[in-house]
């Protein structure tokens, strides 16, 4: 397949790999670690290409984007993905917060919130899950009831769970319940909801970093303890939050392009064995070009959905199919790189580069089909979508 996208979406990936080789330590494992220094690496790189106007490169101007075509987007996050993410948590500003502020944010949210992100200042978590509302979301028990003052204020309680980079952000992407379900028009737990944008360093918030072998930063505990927030800070109407989350999830799964970095890898192998290449299993030489082909057909799904999404035709199950694609070929292709890990000799650089790539890529790989919606959920969406249209 000729995936080629032309001159100019060429000369951007050669200018993307060249900032990354500038700016960006060889052995970079992204910006959640133990080392404050990689964070800042992070932070650093984003002004960098906020700077050239390729953070946001598809934004448009006034947004403080560089009005690009959403091929080039796309560009910029497969090599930002395939090199680690060097933007660190910045790609969920770019990727879905800030385009759904776009959508549904008053004016002057869009003033407050959209330049920092383009300009590489501020970081956003995601204010979703709870102990036991993960893949069904819409039974979160946070709640948001009116102040008996008689202002516009509300008071949020509730817990959050599994919230990546809380420890580090300046916002909340907040999801909570208004209204109880039999209440009035709420006759759904779909209904009643409603997202809040709130500050992160409000006393009434508390966050409880959780260890696993992801690193720091990636999983969190939230708590929310009469957290005072207002109407200004509501983002889209009160009671109709869920519509923003299928926004919200159709651009979040869309976004991340786990394809690139498992064929960086996948590519990577050959060169990293040298002459023990032919010395492997015809069995395990056959599952490294089966997982190429796969890489093939996720990038091939992926530009259906980026072309679907830009014309406004984007439905739940593409991005369904996508995620399904992305996140298997996530953890297949980690197998299959750490057996070929097993046969690379511990000697230079670019060795202990691929080793400590392939340990990392297989570890995230472990949440891939949970994070963002687990994997049954999608086949779930993608079941309905197809019987629905086998029905008509």
């Amino acid at each position: 397949m000729d995936f080629d996208m032309g001159p100019r979406a060429a000369a951007l990936r050669a200018e993307l790999r060249e900032l990354v080789r500038q700016h960006i330590p060889e052995h970079f494992l992204g910006a959640f670690t133990d080392d404050p220094a990689d964070l800042e690496t992070a932070q650093r790189f984003c002004r960098t290409l906020a700077d050239r106007r390729l953070l946001c490169s598809a934004w448009p101007p006034e947004f403080g984007g560089g009005g690009a075509s959403v091929w080039e987007q796309t560009v910029v996050r497969e090599e930002m993905w395939a090199h680690h993410e060097p933007r660190g948590a910045q790609y969920m500003g770019v990727n879905w917060v800030g385009p759904i502020i776009m959508r549904h944010g008053t004016p002057e949210q869009q003033r407050r919130h959209l330049p920092p992100i383009a300009a590489g200042e501020v970081i956003w978590c995601q204010g979703f899950s709870e102990p036991e509302a993960g893949s069904d979301l819409a039974s979160l028990r946070t709640t948001a009831r009116r102040a008996e003052d008689g202002s516009d204020g509300w008071l949020v309680n509730g817990q959050k769970i599994w919230t990546s980079y809380a420890t580090m952000a300046q916002w909340c992407f907040l999801l909570a319940r208004t209204s109880r379900v039999g209440d009035g028009a709420t006759q759904k737990k779909q209904q009643g909801l409603t997202i809040f944008l709130v500050p992160m360093d409000d006393p009434a918030i508390t966050v409880r970093p959780l260890d696993t072998m992801l690193g720091p930063h990636h999983l969190n505990e939230v708590f929310f303890d009469d957290l005072r927030v207002t109407d200004a800070d509501v983002l889209g109407a009160v009671d109709t939050g869920w519509a923003i989350v299928a926004d919200v999830m159709a651009f979040e799964r869309v976004g991340i392009a786990r394809y690139a970095r498992c064929e960086r890898l996948l590519a990577a192998a050959p060169g990293v064995l040298g002459d023990r290449w032919d010395d492997l299993s015809a069995e395990l030489r056959a599952r490294w070009v089966r997982m190429l082909t796969h890489c093939r057909r996720a990038r091939l799904l992926a530009y259906r959905v980026v072309e679907a999404q830009s014309s406004g035709r984007i439905t739940p199950a593409d991005a369904a199919a996508y995620r399904i694609a992305v996140t298997t070929l996530d953890q297949d292709s980690a197998e299959v790189l750490m057996d070929i890990a097993a046969e690379v000799r511990h000697g230079d650089s670019r060795a202990r580069w691929f080793l400590g790539e392939v340990e990392d890529h297989w570890r995230y790989a472990q949440a891939a089909t949970v994070s963002s919606g687990s994997i049954e959920m999608q086949r779930i969406l993608l079941s309905r979508a197809m019987l629905g249209g086998a029905e008509k």
